[in-house]
């Protein structure tokens, strides 16, 4: 087993970088992956997530770069996030080769990106589908590719992007070395392999731990549209030095953010959209103590180095469990005590059982703060802080402004009161948030099923988009608004008789409206249209995009039902 990166032999330039980031012994991925891609084989590197596959390929990718008229690397990723992430890491382990690293993803101007590729670019990563558009424009050659790395190629198949890959790899030399990394291996990902490997040999990084005993587990019950304020109801109560916050989508996180700051929260968002240097100064202030609160992505929060996080926050469980155990991984480090916090709607207690079923472990199940518990709180803090400051001394002047007050007649017990109401003057600004009950009998709003954890799964593994169930759109004429809080039932003018299928629909909407497919709802295709629902944040930007979605070559329009 390597022990150290010096025993790599890589390129001189390569390790003048790596050591300047402060890399000196590579992650198991790294010491299993980076030989066996130096001598030209093809890999499939199974390892979650933060567990440093980005050098495992990028590294070998360096190594034998050389200038040449076309690229020579490609690197398909599923979100414009991590194609992002990926890029930003190339140019710093490769910033003594001068390699020209290029992302290319949808929701941006072609304009750029196609006069990037034309004045030279030595590696593209880059979703599938604005990939696939380069291709057709003539404007992205792949006749002089050497390397070809799918990264987290499950969740492009997740995605519905399975066939603009295959017709992505279909069009590289046959001879190109191809690298394949995914957190699981479905079957459909195993049958890519057979397809487009030769003889790949296989890393598996297996979990050393799932969860430690040093970090506290607990969820919340609530409606969806009392998120915000039950985690507000929390910070009034809980003691929290720094947490981290997971919401779903690169808007979310903004908009929650925003919400706790005016709510006195200092929070920021970090997302796909800052660049490395904002980036860091966002965590630069959060290290500092200057900032309290990240709201993160799961793919921005990749790449975290912070080791005193007091409270992990799951705003949404994900859709996979072993997505959660590496969230709350985040706090409970360096034999510290963490705290990890679910707010869950009704909707999401099968994922909980899922996520306990996964850990071996039951996840206690608590109630909210009431108003009289965070009221008993504030006295209990203003009692506290004015013992500190008894113990300190430090208020001479103050003493003398008392002595004024007696000797003008005031009593001096009511003098104390009146100081400690101007001290809770604040408290006024801060009024409790109101939280709904969650009854025990959810029966008025059935449960969207999520099976194994996959939109749509049923239980045996299975993607039934289709089957009717209780409250579904059978024998009912579809309404705008969608059976499921938080959801708008949008119309696509294509069904049945057109061929379309869920994955055409989820892909679509998922790549060109730039949101995570998995927040995207129930899908009915019928004869001649179908209806798919998708959160009511994200309603305008699918509908703006809706001269960009197509089955094949054929279009379809997006529109409210």
């Amino acid at each position: 087993m390597t022990t150290d990166f010096s025993s790599l032999n890589l390129r001189d330039e390569i390790m003048q970088a790596i050591t300047e980031l402060g890399y000196s012994e590579p992650t198991p991925i790294q010491a299993g992956m980076i030989p066996l891609m130096l001598t030209g084989v093809d890999v499939i590197g199974q390892a979650q997530t933060g567990t440093g596959k980005t050098a495992a390929f990028a590294l070998p990718i360096l190594h034998n770069f050389q200038k040449q008229k076309n690229p020579q690397a490609l690197i398909l990723a599923p979100t414009r996030e991590l194609a992002l992430q990926v890029a930003d890491s190339m140019i710093e382990y490769g910033k003594h080769l001068n390699v020209r690293v290029l992302a290319v993803y949808g929701g941006q101007p072609y304009s750029p990106q196609i006069n990037s590729l034309k004045r030279g670019v030595d590696i593209v990563v880059g979703t599938p589908g604005r990939l696939n558009d380069l291709i057709e424009r003539g404007v992205l050659v792949l006749n002089e590719i050497k390397t070809v790395v799918l990264d987290e190629a499950d969740e492009m198949l997740n995605m519905g992007f399975v066939e603009e890959v295959e017709k992505i790899l279909s069009m590289t030399p046959p001879e190109r070395q191809t690298c394949l990394f995914s957190a699981t291996m479905p079957a459909r990902i195993r049958t890519l392999a057979n397809r487009f490997m030769r003889d790949p040999q296989s890393v598996t990084v297996k979990r050393s731990t799932l969860t430690t005993p040093h970090i506290e587990q607990r969820y919340y019950l609530v409606h969806e549209s009392d998120k915000i304020n039950a985690l507000t109801r929390l910070f009034e109560i809980e003691p929290i030095h720094s947490a981290l916050i997971f919401a779903r989508t690169r808007a979310e996180t903004g908009q929650l953010a925003n919400e706790l700051v005016v709510r006195g929260i200092p929070a920021e968002a970090i997302h796909g959209d800052l660049d490395q240097n904002a980036r860091e100064r966002v965590l630069g202030r959060f290290r500092a103590n200057q900032l309290k609160v990240l709201v993160a992505t799961d793919v921005a929060a990749r790449g975290l180095d912070i080791d005193d996080i007091s409270h992990v926050f799951n705003f949404h469980l994900p859709d996979d469990a072993e997505v959660y155990v590496h969230r709350i991984g985040r706090t409970g480090r360096a034999g510290k005590e963490g705290i990890a916090i679910s707010l869950i709607s009704p909707k999401e207690k099968r994922r909980m059982r899922e996520v306990e079923a996964l850990t071996k472990q039951p996840v206690a199940k608590m109630e909210l703060p009431t108003t009289s518990d965070i009221i008993k709180h504030r006295e209990q803090q203003t009692v506290d802080n004015l013992k500190i400051w008894l113990g300190r001394g430090r208020f001479k002047r103050e003493l003398e402004m008392v002595q004024e007050l007696i000797e003008a007649g005031h009593d001096v017990v009511n003098i104390a009161a009146a100081a400690i109401k101007i001290a809770r003057a604040d408290e006024k600004q801060r009024p409790i948030a109101e939280v709904a009950d969650v009854k025990a009998d959810f029966s008025r709003r059935p449960e969207r099923d999520f099976g194994r954890g996959k939109r749509g799964e049923a239980a045996g593994g299975k993607r039934d988009f289709n089957a009717p169930k209780r409250g579904d759109f059978a024998g009912k004429k579809p309404r705008r608004d969608s059976h499921e809080e938080g959801m708008v039932r949008l119309k696509i003018n294509k069904g049945k008789a057109h061929s379309i299928r869920p994955n055409d629909i989820v892909g679509q909407i998922a790549f060109h409206a730039n949101i995570p497919g998995y927040t995207i709802g129930k899908i009915r295709i019928e004869d001649k249209h179908s209806f798919v629902d998708v959160p009511e944040e994200a309603v305008d930007q699918v509908i703006k995009h809706s001269g960009n979605y197509k089955i094949g070559k054929e279009k379809f329009s997006v529109t409210k039902a």
